[in-house]
């Protein structure tokens, strides 16, 4: 079964350290799956704990701003639908790595409204989805993409926070607002990240009191020093030993979504 994961939260508490950590799980574990990264996040932080450099022009944000520059001075061929053309700038910006591909969204630039586009590329992007056996999606800090329904087709969805009181609260957020706006998920993970031992059973609590019967813990990763130096210094963390002892806590955990 095709699935598409996304890592959500509060900005800060290691969202993509995580996908990174998930990633290179796959990698190492389950040989000739088809996996697609898509970076949602306009910061693009993806490229940046795998060692990589994505300029602005290679990203969706930046061939939609291309194309949006081009609608408003009439430059498109007139015989050739919009969305055609930005179905061919979205393969354009995959970047094919060596063990999965990668798609960065980038951020949006310059004043004016990207509703189509951004209506268009929602679909165009599930569709590319479908093409993979795995999709990890890194998405925006905080909560507007929630409102917006654009987790519409994510099967997991992993919240992390971090041992804090805004993360949990970003937690149970988020919870209310995909309830409202009534996004279905087969699972809700919650993923405890840089969380001492003794501070555990909080979040446990937590969960306990949500008592929402999809929503489950998935576990905790600890604090590390050397995934720290490789965030700090720019890194590959695909290149993490693995016998890293907080790779390994995530390898236990992560083994439940797959």
């Amino acid at each position: 079964m095709k699935r598409i994961v996304a890592f959500s939260g509060k900005g800060g508490v290691g969202k993509t350290t995580s996908l990174a950590l998930f990633l290179k799980y796959i990698i190492e574990t389950k040989n000739k799956l088809d996996i697609l990264v898509i970076d949602s996040d306009p910061d693009a932080n993806i490229a940046d704990v795998i060692g990589e450099e994505v300029q602005f022009c290679d990203t969706i944000g930046g061939k939609m701003k291309d194309l949006k520059d081009k609608i408003q001075k009439r430059q498109l061929p007139l015989d050739v639908p919009k969305n055609q053309i930005i179905e061919g700038d979205v393969y354009d910006c995959l970047i094919e790595m060596d063990d999965f591909d990668l798609l960065e969204m980038g951020r949006q630039e310059g004043e004016g409204c990207y509703c189509y586009i951004n209506s268009v590329l929602k679909n165009v992007v599930d569709t590319l989805a479908k093409n993979y056996d795995i999709t990890l999606l890194d998405s925006p800090a905080g909560l507007e993409h929630f409102a917006r329904k654009t987790g519409r087709n994510v099967t997991d969805l992993v919240i992390v926070t971090d041992p804090s009181k805004m993360g949990i609260h970003t937690l149970k957020r988020i919870l209310e607002i995909t309830s409202e706006v009534d996004l279905k998920f087969e699972i809700i993970w919650v993923l405890g990240n840089r969380f001492p031992a003794n501070l555990r059973k909080i979040l446990i609590d937590e969960i306990e009191k949500i008592n929402q019967q999809n929503v489950k813990l998935l576990g905790f990763i600890s604090n590390n020093d050397e995934i720290s130096a490789i965030n700090l210094t720019g890194g590959n963390l695909l290149d993490l030993p693995k016998d890293n002892s907080s790779y390994q806590e995530a390898k236990e955990i992560f083994a439940q979504i797959m």
